[in-house]
């Protein structure tokens, strides 16, 4: 899969996560959070470490830099979310923040700008590579329940390679 669609997908799949969170309660609201959490942790590391390295170029690099600001910001909130009770009116607050931060980074950011110019910079066949190792590592990365390092990374957004 082209990894601009595999990080499509997983943008949808995210946006239904948190829809879902936001009906439920209890114990299963606690439960999808978690799954949320990882996923939103996961696909903030492949993007970080293998797509955004990958797609640096001069017309793409504004958008990076703002995009790993944007992460930070996001991993700030989930941090925030992981010590709070599912119960706590503090966390529904946080969840609507954490969804309207998201909305934006996914659609406006990367789907409106970004993809579009990755998709003229780089062939199918090099898409195609870039998904099926995004893909591998996200997968490998929600085996270890990515959520509990998020705190770790709230400090400095994740830096990225120069231009080439």
């Amino acid at each position: 899969m082209d990894a601009t669609q595999l990080l499509q997908e997983q943008h949808t799949e995210v946006e239904n996560l948190i829809a879902r969170i936001e009906k439920a309660e209890g114990a299963p609201k606690r439960q999808l959070f978690e799954q949320l959490a990882d996923k939103v942790a996961a696909h903030s590391e492949i993007e970080e470490k293998i797509f955004y390295p990958a797609v640096m170029s001069k017309q793409t690099e504004d958008l990076l830099l703002e995009s790993v600001e944007e992460h930070l910001s996001v991993k700030r909130v989930l941090a925030d979310m992981l010590s709070l009770d599912v119960d706590d009116h503090h966390f529904d607050a946080k969840l609507t923040v954490l969804k309207e931060q998201i909305r934006h980074h996914a659609h406006d950011e990367e789907e409106k700008e970004l993809f579009p110019k990755v998709r003229k910079l780089m062939s199918k066949d090099e898409l195609e590579g870039l998904g099926g190792e995004m893909a591998a590592k996200f997968d490998a990365l929600l085996d270890k329940a990515p959520r509990k390092v998020v705190p770790s990374q709230t400090r400095s957004a994740a830096t990225l390679p120069a231009p080439a």
